[in-house]
């Protein structure tokens, strides 16, 4: 799957080829062809890795500087380039000196040195020398990553989940008196956090908002058969209009030519939160300061804790929308696509990685939180998110190989190395839905600056921790 960290010049360039890059053999790039090829025989291994590292960094500054945007090649020739690197050998770690490691003993006496009283002047004893420091492995340095980065305290865990949940019990109240003739269902929060899937700290929360719909009044329209053909979405029809005619139900007031439209509902809640309700009065009660985000066109409440940064997400839902249980969601979506309802695969995706731990004691779960935060601490890869993420956990997942603590690391490299053919490809399929495309949204800048963070990554894979 994806690329090894042995991949030699042929297959970089035919990399190279696929993204459609073009390359001059004169100039610049011919010098630094030749400063690549030829560095290994004056400076040695070490010195050529330092020396490509280097020359590709001023490079790459200068052709962005020199080309027009439209011709913009540097990144596509960088990720060629860096197969010269990676087909160099890593520098293995020279064990110490025996000299330097080894207790230093005391001098026997020499057979012709003639026995007598010791000398009177205080005994010196001889210093023990430390051992050397070794240099610590990709999987040590996983574990420290994990221990430093990933794991949240308990008790930053235990208070973000307190906020969200009286947080989650005022909104509630608050929909309920504003709103009495829609019907919503409890409000539940949830997300990584709640299924120990969030790393480095406890910032994000998910918060339910279900529509209770009467049952045999709606039915499920697949975004692909509707007029945005969007395979993410789905349309909610509204049905038995000729029993039930409109009105009959408290959402036909959302309905759009005959369907529930998520945009409508969406700027309705939108307002009330940010007009209606009383944020400093239930932030006084709580402890803390809460406002709506007026950046996005999400639902989102920032949350503001002395001890605590917390997002609230309130996502308005429409439950049980299928025999898996899968959830769809109103979000802002553009287009034709705007009044549909989008399918949030997030909760099977958890339940699935749980369950394939649960099979085998595995650490799939602990190869998400650390790609999660790797990514997450790397201006480079923060297009990465964590449903990227997901579906390349998955699809490792399913392979019958070790997933013991002990193979951590070397899934960790397999894991780049899918990112890395998958960005090849410019396509990364959902894994419970493979006619969606995750990589569709990126631009052809966004890819080649994560597939070079990416190929640099997998070169020196410790620069990412």
């Amino acid at each position: 799957v994806g690329l090894s960290p042995n991949l030699d010049r042929q297959t970089m360039a035919e990399f190279s080829q696929k993204r459609g890059k073009r390359r001059g053999d004169e100039g610049l790039g011919s010098m630094v062809d030749f400063l690549l090829a030829n560095a290994r025989l004056v400076l040695g291994v070490g010195g050529a890795a330092v020396l490509g590292i280097a020359t590709l960094a001023v490079k790459r500054f200068i052709d962005r500087a020199t080309s027009p945007r439209d011709e913009d090649d540097t990144k596509g020739d960088s990720w060629k380039e860096l197969s010269l690197l990676k087909a160099t050998p890593h520098l293995q770690p020279r064990p110490p000196p025996a000299a330097l490691s080894q207790p230093v003993l005391p001098l026997a006496p020499s057979p012709s040195a003639p026995e007598g009283p010791a000398e009177t002047g205080p005994e010196v004893t001889p210093q023990l020398s430390s051992p050397a420091p070794l240099c610590l492995t990709l999987q040590e340095r996983l574990l420290a990553f994990e221990r430093d980065h990933v794991t949240i305290p308990a008790a930053q865990v235990a208070l973000a989940k307190q906020l969200a949940g009286d947080i989650a019990l005022e909104l509630q109240a608050y929909f309920r008196s504003k709103f009495p003739e829609l019907p919503f269902g409890a409000f539940v929060p949830g997300g990584p956090l709640y299924d120990g899937l969030q790393a480095g700290t406890a910032d994000h929360v998910r918060l339910l908002v279900p529509l209770v719909l009467e049952p045999g009044l709606w039915s499920l329209v697949p975004g692909v058969d509707t007029v945005a053909r969007d395979p993410r979405c789905w349309a909610v029809r509204r049905t038995q209009l000729e029993f039930c005619p409109r009105g009959s139900s408290p959402w036909d007031r959302f309905l759009v030519g005959g369907y529930l439209s998520s945009r409508i509902l969406l700027e309705l809640l939108r307002k009330a939160l940010a007009a209606s309700v009383n944020w400093p009065a239930i932030g006084s009660l709580l402890g803390c300061l809460i406002w709506p985000s007026m950046a996005s066109e999400e639902l989102l409440l920032e949350v503001q804790h002395e001890r605590l940064e917390l997002t609230v997400a309130v996502l308005v839902a429409v439950p049980g929308a299928n025999a898996d249980d899968r959830l769809l969601l109103a979000w802002p979506l553009e287009g034709l696509a705007g009044n549909l309802w989008l399918q949030d695969l997030y909760p099977v995706e958890a339940a699935r990685l749980r369950a394939l731990d649960d099979h085998d004691a595995g650490t799939r779960r602990r190869l998400l939180l650390l790609l999660c935060a790797v990514c997450r601490g790397c201006s480079a890869l923060g297009q990465l998110g964590r449903g990227h993420l997901t579906q390349v956990v998955l699809r490792l997942g399913e392979d019958n190989v070790d997933w013991t603590e002990e193979a951590l690391g070397e899934r960790f490299l397999q894991a780049l190395e899918l990112l890395i053919g998958s960005l090849e490809q410019a396509s990364l399929p959902c894994h419970f839905n493979p006619s969606v495309n995750l990589f569709s949204s990126l631009r052809e800048e966004e890819i080649d600056d994560i597939g070079y963070a990416l190929y640099s990554g997998l070169q020196e894979p410790e620069g990412l921790l």
